[in-house]
């Protein structure tokens, strides 16, 4: 994996989404956020660490581990965002199955993929983190309200 301004400007805004979550989000945006932070982290050190072995079944159990304990999440919490969540999750992990399977080198397209696939999980996680935030604030507000 090359280091090129646009994969850090990705990763800050993975890890910047996520951090969002931890802040503002609910419990359940909180768990996916600490999830799919440690799926990024878990990731980005393999890459670092271990290239060939990252690639390939490293990757997959991290992503199967991902989707789990996101199913996990979805099973308590049960919310619109994380079933987008999880589509694009299995999306991402036929994609790397697809290239483990083929013996098949990443590519441009394998790039492509993958980083407008993580970003829809960024976008679904920080979509989900906005309505939390604001159901709580007009909860708020409504028990001022009433007397």
């Amino acid at each position: 994996m090359s280091v090129t301004p646009l994969s850090i400007v990705l990763l800050l805004l993975v890890a910047g989404g996520c951090l969002f979550a931890l802040w503002k989000g609910g419990s359940a945006e909180r768990a996916g956020a600490a999830i799919i932070l440690a799926n990024l982290i878990l990731l980005w050190a393999a890459d670092r660490m271990l290239a060939k072995l990252s690639s390939g079944v490293f990757g997959l159990t991290v992503d199967g581990l991902t989707a789990l304990a996101l199913l996990v999440v979805v099973l308590r919490y049960a919310s619109l965002w994380l079933g987008g969540v999880m589509l694009l999750i299995a999306i991402e992990f036929g994609l790397h199955a697809f290239y483990f399977v083929t013996e098949r080198p990443f590519d441009l397209l394998h790039v492509i993929v993958n980083n407008c696939d993580t970003m829809g999980v960024v976008i679904c996680l920080v979509a989900g983190t906005v309505a939390a935030w604001h159901a709580r604030s007009r909860a708020a507000r409504v028990s001022l309200e009433t007397p």
